[in-house]
């Protein structure tokens, strides 16, 4: 219940961030490797662990060189050997805009995860262990990003864009007296568009 009320907010405040704004919407959709990694110690990795990630959000403040903003996004992700999961997260975002169309990008954020095991869950019942129905895990995630874009328009205010991001991110509590910290790495690679709205009457 309580995961199914945080994608409920999160798809709350996607819709009103784009009445809200005088700005064009956003839309992101992203795919990424996700390693369970020191952060910076790994970039390219396999056996590949597969995520999805869609989104949009607001504009702070823009101008010729500079973007600022803030992102809402919701997403699934699958590792084979551990987890998958669900997870809604925030971030606020930076991208510095060279004249011939690459951004440099940075981002910080903070969200929600909801794990489920990828293996056979067991509970002890009446003297012997049980096959149980796994509830997930609930987990604060933070993240880390930094990355490229390229504006495909690059004249274009709003210009359509491709980006590579490399996203480190934790999960807390992760396995309270034992790991209490686990880190993450993901490889991105994606693309934002955005959805001009119809100028008032």
């Amino acid at each position: 219940m309580k995961q199914h009320l945080l994608f409920a907010l999160a798809a709350t405040l996607l819709m009103q961030s784009a009445k809200a704004q005088k700005h064009p919407m956003p839309v992101t959709i992203s795919i990424f490797n996700e390693a369970t990694a020191i952060p910076f110690t790994r970039f390219i990795t396999t056996p590949v662990h597969p995520g999805l990630q869609a989104g949009s959000g607001f504009t702070y403040k823009e101008r010729n060189h500079m973007h600022l903003f803030q992102t809402f996004n919701i997403g699934y992700i699958f590792h084979s050997k551990l987890y998958h999961g669900f997870f809604v997260n925030t971030e606020l975002g930076y991208d510095y805009k060279f004249n011939f169309g690459l951004n440099i990008k940075a981002s910080a954020g903070i969200g929600y995860l909801h794990s489920f095991t990828t293996q056979k869950e067991y509970q002890f019942e009446n003297g012997s262990y049980q096959s149980g129905r796994d509830k997930g895990n609930s987990r604060a995630i933070f993240s880390f990003g930094t990355g490229l874009g390229y504006r495909i328009q690059k004249n274009k205010l709003y210009s359509p864009e491709i980006f590579m991001m490399y996203q480190s991110w934790a999960e807390y509590p992760y396995s309270p007296g034992f790991i209490p910290l686990m880190t993450h790495a993901n490889l991105q690679l994606g693309t934002k568009l955005f959805m001009h709205q119809k100028k008032d009457k």
